[in-house]
């Protein structure tokens, strides 16, 4: 366990750094993937022909393309194709180009996510709200948007789970991020088991804290609403 200290004799240093760099791009990727998804969910359900090609289309590529593909390509291309496109000289690093990809890849299933949660809210709660006179601003904060919320956050939980295991793929173009720091400590120890169970756990805790920070999510979201039993 030695090899675990915080000094120059072990790598706990430079994996709890790791540790840090991780967390750091699991919450901008999803952050931006968050809100690209929802703009997208609605693009998703409007009725001009163009935004749903578009939809489709920004489905099918990024839900059908493995996120590492995405991750070199923006690594590896971007630069090339804004010096092309625009002349503009712009440095793309792992972890610029790693937060671009997840966030692209997983906009796409938040999109979704946010669709399908729209298209689950009953067909009356729409007729309620317009026979109570509500405006549509009105109607989308205290009525739609508060069932989508509550319809959505399993799913979206998921995504976040997912966002949070794919940066280990951003390790693969040179991030130094939890698992690039214990492949970097294994090959120089020679104790891979060691270091990818300590990473292995690491993610562990991490979804359990998902897991228990959703529960009190759902809890606060069904406020004040009657559970039904059966």
């Amino acid at each position: 366990m030695e090899l675990l200290n915080f000094d120059d004799t072990g790598y706990g240093d430079e994996l709890l750094a790791g540790v840090f760099i991780t967390i750091r791009l699991a919450l901008l990727s999803f952050l931006l993937a968050l809100i690209l998804g929802v703009v997208l969910g609605f693009v998703a359900l409007a009725k001009n022909r163009l935004l749903q090609a578009f939809w489709r289309t920004y489905a099918s590529v990024f839900m059908g393309v493995p996120s590492i593909l995405i991750v070199f390509f923006l690594y590896f291309n971007a630069p090339g194709l804004l010096k092309s496109a625009f002349n503009l000289r712009v440095d793309v690093t792992p972890f610029v180009a790693g937060v671009s990809a997840l966030a692209i890849v997983y906009a796409a299933y938040i999109g979704e996510a946010v669709r399908g949660a729209v298209l689950n809210i009953p067909r009356g709660q729409w007729d309620a709200a317009h026979a109570l006179g509500l405006k549509n601003l009105s109607m989308w904060w205290l009525v739609i948007l508060p069932q989508i919320w509550r319809i959505a956050l399993p799913g979206v939980t998921n995504i976040w789970m997912t966002t949070l295991k794919d940066t280990a793929l951003v390790s693969l173009v040179g991030l130094t991020d939890l698992v690039r720091m214990a492949d970097i400590a294994a090959a120089a120890t020679q104790e891979p088991f060691l270091f990818y169970v300590v990473a292995g756990l690491v993610f562990v805790v991490f979804s359990g804290l998902t897991m228990a920070g959703s529960v009190r999510l759902e809890r606060w979201a069904f406020r004040g609403q009657q559970k039904t039993k059966g």
